[in-house]
């Protein structure tokens, strides 16, 4: 069967909706339900990650955690600006939300690279990690400005990911790290004092929190290397994005280079929008994926039936209408070809529901 950007518009479309339904059956399945239950009540501390859109970055499967646990920001290059009006808000508001449930809050603020290739990289940061990593500076700078510096409640973390191995490495606030790739399984009982070496005003119960993701990544990066050497695991993946995603709700989307993610943070939302497009257009000139056409995609996740899903039906017709009017603004031809879907979540259930146009 042809990989998926070969294949007509309307095979690729097909296939992305099965997708979100295939994740959120499977988020909904008593054993996950259970699974995810378990683990909060074993490790209360929420966790929270802002990352880039990359498909490479998913947390949960490179830290062994449950589906779902991990509250999601993604954008194009994983830049985000807390001063923006709609991310400061989201982000209080979950934070709030935790705070009012008695749990403390760990941000883990990450930028990615490759070891074997540069270009592997971040391309949003010109494949400059160490601009990358001042961008994360930047941001727990940003979020100890509004928290606080006592980090009691609320934990900025600056953590990269290296997407070779799918290895994670911790930032500490003295310009120390713990680079995970170069401990093995034999090391795990070393972890608990290399973290609280690291992060010396981490909580007690935010580093028991953490540990379990450290273990996993681990055993993980073992997995990893396993197919390295099996020859399984393809490094340099084409970029062959066929749609954009704007809004939120896209956890169900991390198969590499299928999608360009747009959250809707920034202020200026047109630049992204705009990037996004000459990306998919410069896709389509390369023939790395057909010219019959790409995906505009907006989702918005409400938490209540009634005004909050309401709400969050007008908010996605409002970012689809944006970026179509961006799109045909900027790149008429583009718009020419382009399909639109409109949709909300139910974010407890992870379940999509489509509008009609």
């Amino acid at each position: 069967m042809n990989p998926i950007p070969d294949r007509p518009i309307a095979e690729r479309i097909t296939w992305l909706f099965d997708l979100a339904r295939r994740h959120g059956e499977a988020f909904r399945s008593p054993d996950a339900w259970l699974a995810r239950q378990r683990y909060l009540a074993e490790h209360p501390t929420a966790i929270a990650v802002m990352k880039c859109m990359d498909g490479r970055i998913n947390i949960p499967v490179a830290t062994r955690m449950p589906a779902g646990i991990v509250m999601p920001f993604r954008n194009l290059g994983g830049m985000f600006d807390l001063g923006w009006p709609h991310l400061g808000e989201v982000v209080a508001h979950h934070v709030e939300r935790m705070v009012g449930d008695g749990r403390r809050i760990l941000f883990l603020i990450t930028y990615h690279w490759s070891r074997g290739n540069p270009k592997r990289g971040c391309a949003g940061f010109g494949y400059d990690t160490a601009a990358a990593i001042a961008h994360t500076q930047q941001i727990r700078q940003q979020m100890e400005h509004i928290f606080g510096h006592g980090h009691a409640t609320v934990y900025p973390l600056v953590c990269g990911f290296e997407t070779d191995e799918e290895s994670l490495t911790l930032h500490g606030n003295d310009g120390a790290s713990l680079d995970l790739s170069t401990l093995g399984a034999d090391d795990q009982p070393t972890l608990e004092p290399r973290l609280a070496a690291l992060l010396p005003d981490l909580p007690a119960q935010m580093r028991a929190d953490l540990l379990p993701l450290l273990a996993g990544n681990l055993a993980h990066i073992a997995d990893i290397r396993a197919q390295i050497a099996r020859r399984e695991r393809q490094l340099d993946i084409e970029h062959r994005e066929w749609t954009i995603c704007i809004g939120r709700g896209f956890d169900f989307l991390h198969t590499p280079n299928q999608a360009l993610i747009i959250g809707p943070y920034s202020p200026n939302l047109a630049e992204p929008v705009r990037k996004a497009a000459g990306i998919i257009k410069s896709n389509m000139q390369a023939g790395r994926i057909p010219a019959d056409g790409f995906l505009l995609f907006a989702s918005v996740p409400y938490d209540e039936i009634g005004v909050d899903r309401a709400r969050a039906e007008l908010k996605a017709r409002f970012l689809s209408r944006f970026a179509a009017d961006v799109i045909a603004e900027d790149f008429p031809e583009l718009a020419a070809c382009m399909t639109q879907r409109t949709a909300v979540l139910d974010w407890h259930a992870r379940q999509l529901e489509l509008l009609a146009a």
